[in-house]
């Protein structure tokens, strides 16, 4: 089986869609939790289930390094390593290039390993064989992404070198029963951004990343970014912006036609003691919960909210216990999860906008 995506419903630009791939069928608009070395931290498998995570994602660049690719195929594929049955997204290495700050030329990018500082190489061509060992349902591109604000020229050298090297995945991809998609560049340039879209949708992918976004520009950039590219792509495929989970950022880009998300934000910002919530975000840690006995919020599903109170929770962290970390994941992953199945039910009633506006409303009123 091939992966394959199909709208199912429109409410103006905000659309539901099934995807189809060879581990299950992913309804969309979708967020897929982030699982860099093919684990979400703190979670398990049946956490993200509980959770109501249809898709995670996984790192080509640190499972490449450890434990190798060759060591995740001989044990049964990312699917079988992370005894994950649900379909999986491998991005390629990209954020790498802008994180670890590597040598980029024309044929691909020398980092140094972060476990032992050897040199590694990674070229187009190689990561796209190091994702279908992996397995994974749909393989990203590898792209060249920069930080932001940036000059046009870098802006532009990045983008068509991303053009370039995503030719060569095509060329080298031969797994028919996996996806792989291109990834669109441009900054926060909509003229660069557009033209990277029309070139990367005229090579033929069936699936589409807008990357180089959430590294550090103003959300009405983005949103403009977003538009520039929604407009040249097909209704037919399905659009992802790369690395974007905040709740504000998600209602912003499905209002504007996109279909896939992901970000470490709910996890990382559990660890730090964050509360992803309805009615606001605050932190747990705040000296106010110490004898409070009200859960995080009444309304929510995540053993979390069902079973503790604020001040367990704030005493979790206040004593750096290893709970806390892992019962706010289990509250942010829930949370964003169900967000998502939300704006799916808004749009299927036609009813998003007035759903986007209700919820952006009650957050401003944080607690």
């Amino acid at each position: 089986m091939s992966v394959a995506w199909a709208q199912t419903r429109k409410d103006g630009a905000a659309r539901t869609g099934m995807l189809a791939t060879p581990h299950g069928e992913i309804p969309t608009p979708a967020f897929m939790p982030v699982g860099t070395r093919g684990t979400v931290k703190t979670l398990d498998a049946d956490d993200l289930e509980r959770c109501g995570a249809d898709m995670v994602l996984a790192n080509t660049y640190h499972l490449m390094l450890r434990p190798g690719a060759d060591t995740v195929a001989k044990l049964g594929e990312l699917h079988g390593f992370m005894s994950w049955p649900g379909p999986i997204l491998t991005d390629s290495g990209g954020y790498q290039v802008f994180s670890l700050n590597p040598k980029v030329d024309e044929e691909g990018v020398t980092f140094r390993s972060i476990y032992d500082g050897a040199p590694v190489e990674l070229t187009p061509e190689r990561a796209v064989a190091i994702q279908e060992a992996l397995g994974s349902d749909v393989a990203m591109v590898l792209d060249v992404l920069i930080g932001l604000p940036a000059g046009e020229e870098e802006t532009r050298v990045a983008m068509e070198r991303t053009l370039r090297w995503a030719e060569r995945s095509l060329a080298a991809k031969t797994r028919s029963d996996r996806a792989l998609w291109g990834i669109v560049q441009g900054g926060s340039d909509p003229k660069l951004r557009a033209r990277s879209a029309a070139a990367t949708a005229a090579l033929g992918f069936t699936g589409f990343g807008i990357g180089g976004l959430s590294v550090g520009e103003a959300p009405q950039a983005r949103n403009l970014a977003v538009e520039a590219v929604v407009a040249e792509l097909s209704e037919a495929a399905p659009r992802y912006v790369m690395g974007l989970g905040d709740t504000e950022g998600i209602l912003d880009c499905v209002a504007r036609g996109v279909d896939l998300f992901d970000c470490v934000l709910p996890t990382r910002l559990a660890r730090h003691g964050k509360v992803l919530s309805r009615s606001g975000d605050f932190s747990i840690k705040r000296a106010e919960w110490a004898s409070s006995t009200e859960p995080i919020d009444e309304d929510c599903r995540c053993v979390a909210c069902r079973r503790y109170s604020r001040g367990y929770l704030r005493h979790l962290f206040a004593t750096k216990e290893f709970l806390g970390p892992r019962l706010l994941s289990l509250h942010n992953l829930t949370y964003t999860l169900d967000l998502m199945s939300s704006i799916r039910t808004a749009i299927a009633e036609e009813a998003f906008d007035e759903f986007r506006a209700e919820t952006i409303g009650v957050r401003s009123m944080i607690n």
